[in-house]
C-alpha cells in the first residue's frame, strides 16, 4: 500500500541541497509527486509531497534524518487525507502597491472575509523606479465558493491603499 508525505524543509542556503533530498526518496523506491522551494535571504525553503511504499516509509524518515546537518530542519508528515479535494473555481489575484507594515495581513483579512482559501501565494518587496519607496507586490491563486462576488472582493482589496493596483483573473475550474 502506498502511502504519501509531507515534508517542510528549512535552513541555510548551499549547493545540492534538493539532490541531498532527492536521493533518499529515489532510494526508498519514493515518487516525487510535487515540491515548492525558493531562496529567502540566504534560507532555503521547501515543501515536498511524496508517495512511497508504507513498508519502506519507516526506512525513508531514517535517510531523510540523516540529512539533518548543519543547521538544515526537516519535519515529515503522513498525508492522511483521503479525501478527494472538492472541485472549485481558482482565481489569480495580483496585487501592487507602496508597501507598508500589514499590508499583507489587510490583503489576507479580505480574503478570509470572502471566504477565500490561499492555494498558493509569493510576495515581495522591490524598489520603486525612479527613487519612489518600496513596493509591495504579490501574486495570490485562490479558491472561490460559488458564493464569492469577485467585484466585492475586488472593492475591498482597493480600500486598502488609494494607490493599490489589483488585478483579478478568474481561471478555469479544476477537477
Amino acid at each position: 500500500m502506498r502511502m504519501t508525505l509531507v515534508m517542510t524543509i528549512i535552513g541555510p542556503d548551499r549547493t545540492g541541497l534538493v539532490d541531498a533530498l532527492a536521493r533518499p526518496v529515489a532510494e526508498h523506491n519514493g515518487n516525487w509527486l510535487e515540491s515548492r522551494m525558493c531562496r529567502l535571504g540566504g534560507q532555503f525553503a521547501g515543501l515536498v509531497r511524496v508517495e512511497v511504499e508504507s513498508k519502506d516509509a519507516d526506512a525513508l524518515r531514517y535517510a531523510i534524518d540523516a540529512i539533518k546537518i548543519d543547521g538544515l530542519q526537516i519535519t515529515v508528515q503522513s498525508d492522511t487525507s483521503t479525501a478527494e479535494p472538492t472541485p472549485t473555481s481558482l482565481v489569480s489575484v495580483e496585487l501592487v502597491g507602496q508597501d507598508r507594515p500589514g499590508l499583507l495581513r489587510e490583503i489576507t483579512g479580505v480574503f478570509a472575509r470572502h471566504s477565500l482559501n490561499v492555494e498558493e501565494l509569493s510576495s515581495e518587496c522591490a524598489e520603486a523606479p525612479l527613487g519612489g519607496g518600496k513596493l509591495f507586490k504579490a501574486n495570490a491563486t485562490l479558491s472561490i465558493p460559488s458564493t464569492a462576488d469577485l467585484d466585492d472582493v475586488g472593492d475591498d482589496l482597493e480600500k486598502i491603499a488609494t494607490d493599490l493596483l489589483v488585478d483579478i483573473r478568474v481561471a478555469p475550474e479544476t477537477t
